[in-house]
């Protein structure tokens, strides 16, 4: 036993020390869309993470076989998973009925991490899409793998959407306790499973999570409204909007967490408790997305900057119009613009605006602690996506993941269909990694343009904006003939729909990363050495005899030359002569 002891406290020391896993999700309903469709966001912002499609071909499993499971945090091998009889086709995070299903940590409680557990978030997440028909079945099923194998994961708020509902779940282990089993001459955990809850975001309501816990009250069981895991059963009623496990509140009160009455009992503030940090840099960011479509937020600005934690941000919002695909492609790009928090505005932006900041968040200056801004939009993001959920679909065409690689200003959401046969060879997994350079894997060819870009921002970001928009806009454009195209195929033959959009998504995938590397080599050549060599319409003007282009040198604003002579006095003062 004190051998185990040792053992967590390690792990804990070593997990807390890993670079922090820092997503934001949005969910809108398919009342609040334009179109009806449902959709959430997801983004794997992380510094080890690599940005590839995920793909998982469905049907019958061989009786017997199973899958590997490593740690999504450190790639340790965990356990093994044996598949079911048989699965859906699963594309990055969609399956072929329509199930999608997007995370952030929120960590939480470090001692409730189960070390025991043989099956981490990433692959509850993934286990979850090969089985699950709908965002209901997905609650279940998450909650019966981590039931069975033990959850080897910090807390986690989930987004898991279908066709007609968006669910935010919220769940963490119970840690370890450890009991000997005579009878099998071996200790197992007593403690094996998870606590949560699950609300449905009411139809015409949008959410977002942010790495902060976010459920915080809910109407205990009654059998109508609200139920818990013992009553499944109960679970496609449409009336039923609550679903939790049955021990979240007496869990909370045994380990002492919490002792007040049920009905006050507060998910995030038991498993979770708001902080400053957890307030400025996850909150934060919810709370410039909600801004953003509703008039009402400014009342909750004290919260979101971490002044005051008793003013609570709901957990959904009524958006004052309807989001389009558009939109939401727009709120993963926010630094804050705006407000007077935005990153590209302050001096940490350096002369050339960049809205980013290099790690870590705090830093100290004579024994005070200060902080960057953390926004959504930020520089290590490994991939993320916003997907579509269509009722007016099968599955196969009406699910959609619009999928892009590195930082979510600079990339290219690219519509991927929940039916393609395979991932394009630019986006697919196995070519290139994040210790391992590939020419053409989409990852590196947008970061190249991006990490270039961060060198005169404010200038190059214009003209990646301009290709950045041609092609979302024309995939925009092609997806309702696709569409159309790929439903009048399906009706006669739905392999050969497949194979169609298959060949859309593959070709416009490719064609996107084709399409970057230009940008990249024409970004290269008009902003080489600091110079801006001036152009119209993509091309490089010359002068008038059509060998030399015509070269600008804005030099720097005015604020950052001020600060050089505040720092340095007269050390580049530069001296007249005299007569």
């Amino acid at each position: 036993m004190k051998q185990i002891k040792i053992y967590l406290t390690i792990f804990i020391l070593v997990f807390i020390s890993l670079p922090a896993l820092a997503c934001t999700s949005f969910l809108v309903t398919p009342g609040a869309s334009a179109d009806g469709s449902s959709m959430i966001t997801y983004a794997a912002d992380s510094h080890i993470r690599y940005g590839e499609l995920y793909y998982f071909e469905g049907g019958p499993k061989e009786p017997g076989s199973y899958y590997d499971v490593h740690h999504r945090w450190t790639h340790e091998p965990i356990g093994r998973i044996p598949y079911p009889d048989t699965t859906y086709t699963v594309v990055g995070y969609i399956n072929e009925k329509q199930v999608a299903i997007g995370e952030s940590t929120f960590g939480g409680r470090e001692e409730l991490v189960d070390t025991t557990g043989r099956i981490d978030y990433a692959t509850i997440i993934h286990s979850a899409l090969m089985r699950a028909a709908t965002a209901r079945d997905a609650i279940r099923i998450i909650s019966a793998l981590a039931n069975k194998y033990g959850y080897n994961s910090m807390g986690e708020s989930f987004s898991i959407a279908d066709p007609y509902e968006v669910w935010h779940m919220e769940l963490i282990g119970k840690g370890v306790d450890l009991q000997f089993d005579p009878d099998k001459d071996k200790h197992y955990n007593a403690n094996k499973g998870l606590v949560w809850v699950a609300k449905r975001i009411p139809d015409g309501y949008i959410s977002a999570h942010a790495n902060h816990a976010r459920i915080t009250t809910f109407p205990l069981e009654d059998g109508k409204t609200s139920i818990t895991d013992k009553n499944f059963d109960k679970l496609h009623d449409p009336d039923i909007r609550v679903i939790y496990s049955h021990d979240v509140i007496s869990f909370a009160k045994e380990q002492g967490y919490y002792e007040g009455p049920d009905e006050e009992f507060s998910f995030s503030d038991t498993y979770a408790p708001i902080d400053f940090g957890a307030a400025r840099f996850c909150e934060m960011r919810v709370w410039s997305f909600f801004r953003q479509v509703h008039s009402g937020m400014d009342k909750y600005k004290d919260y979101a900057l971490g002044y005051d934690l008793d003013n609570r941000m709901p957990l959904y919002i009524k958006p004052e119009r309807k989001l389009t695909l558009a939109d939401v492609m727009s709120f993963k790009r926010d630094y804050f613009q705006d407000t007077e928090y935005d990153i590209s505005k302050d001096v940490g932006a350096g002369p050339y605006g960049k809205p980013y900041r290099w790690r870590p968040l705090t830093f100290e200056v004579d024994g005070r602690t200060y902080i960057h801004e953390r926004s959504t939009a930020t520089q290590q993001t490994g991939f993320s996506f916003v997907a579509q959920c269509r009722r007016d679909y099968p599955g196969h065409i009406g699910g959609i993941i619009w999928f892009g690689v590195d930082d979510t200003n600079s990339t290219v959401y690219v519509p991927m269909y929940a039916g393609i046969y395979h991932a394009p060879d630019s986006y697919a997994e196995g070519n290139g990694s994040i210790i391992e350079y590939s020419e053409d894997a989409a990852f590196w060819v947008f970061n190249k343009v991006a990490n270039f870009a961060y060198l005169r921002y404010d200038h190059m970001i214009d003209d990646i904006q301009k290709v950045q928009s041609e092609l979302e806009n024309r995939f925009m454009d092609f997806v309702p003939a696709i569409d159309k195209a790929a439903l009048e195929l399906y009706e006669k033959d739905p392999e050969l729909a497949r194979k169609f959009l298959t060949d859309f998504s593959v070709k416009m995938g490719n064609y996107t990363v084709e399409r970057w590397e230009e940008l990249f080599q024409f970004l290269m050549v008009k902003y080489i050495d600091g110079n801006i060599k001036k152009d119209k319409d993509g091309e490089i003007l010359t002068n008038e005899w059509g060998k030399y282009p015509i070269i600008e040198h804005p030099g720097y604003p005015d604020w950052w030359l001020e600060l050089i002579i505040e720092k340095t006095g007269d050390q580049f003062l530069y001296i007249e002569d005299e007569d």
